[in-house]
């Protein structure tokens, strides 16, 4: 069932723990799902939305650290807020060393908890933004034609129009019309722009191109930059 709403998931084998974290979750306005154990929690699909979890380091079966490691690699979406009636400093140190945003001792204090979540959603919600404008940028590059890739790479290697024609054996008409596509399809508002997207995607100077080149984009772009950041005069 989909739920508009953060949702806090709760892994505690206490069942009593269980339904009171989910009273509180509820009340403050997000979506609690409760688990009494790691591999119960483990079955359930990825949520699409903000979440964290908020999780007990001693189950039965896969204790909360061990828990931890598995989801390290690939859930950063997901902050972690360990919860432990008998916490020590060791089991403290490890579990924030590997990424957890907070460590609880029971009893749980409401107010601090409902901060430590409120903060984790916030990070969720800042990791999701981002891997959805990566995932953007992606389509826009692949919507691409193979001429307006090699185009992207040149421009971004500090060609000029008259230089990326030589390069690719075409007149600079066709260079102009390529890069007006690809700078639409991108969505790039100018070359410091796109000079960034180059950069996320991975997307690096051509070998051919030579320092001065590259020098002269970087200069273009923290042109752009500083003009962009300048206060407009009224005529």
């Amino acid at each position: 069932m989909a739920h508009d709403a953060p949702v806090v998931f709760v892994v505690d084998d206490d069942a009593s723990v269980c339904r009171s974290l989910a009273l509180l979750i509820d009340s403050a306005g997000w979506h609690a799902e409760t688990f009494p154990s790691a591999q119960s929690f483990l079955a359930r699909p990825r949520a699409r939305t903000p979440s964290c979890l908020v999780l007990d380091v001693h189950l039965p079966d896969l204790d909360g650290l061990e828990l931890q490691e598995r989801l390290a690699p690939d859930r950063i979406d997901m902050p972690i807020i360990f919860i432990s009636g008998h916490g020590d400093v060791p089991m403290t140190v490890r579990a924030m060393k590997a990424g957890a945003l907070e460590f609880l001792t029971k009893p749980l204090g409401s107010d601090v908890l409902l901060s430590a979540i409120q903060s984790a959603i916030e990070r969720s919600s800042a990791v999701l933004a981002g891997e959805a404008a990566m995932q953007a940028l992606r389509e826009c590059h692949a919507s691409l034609t193979g001429r307006e890739r090699e185009v992207m790479a040149l421009v971004v290697s500090g060609l000029l129009n008259k230089q990326i024609g030589a390069e690719l054996d075409i007149s600079e008409i066709t260079v102009k019309a390529h890069r007006g596509s690809m700078m639409r399809k991108m969505r790039a508002s100018s070359l410091a722009h796109l000079v960034n997207m180059a950069a996320k995607l991975g997307i690096a100077p051509c070998a051919g191109s030579t320092g001065a080149a590259r020098a002269r984009t970087v200069q273009t772009a923290r042109s752009e930059d500083a003009s962009a950041a300048l206060p407009r005069v009224p005529a």
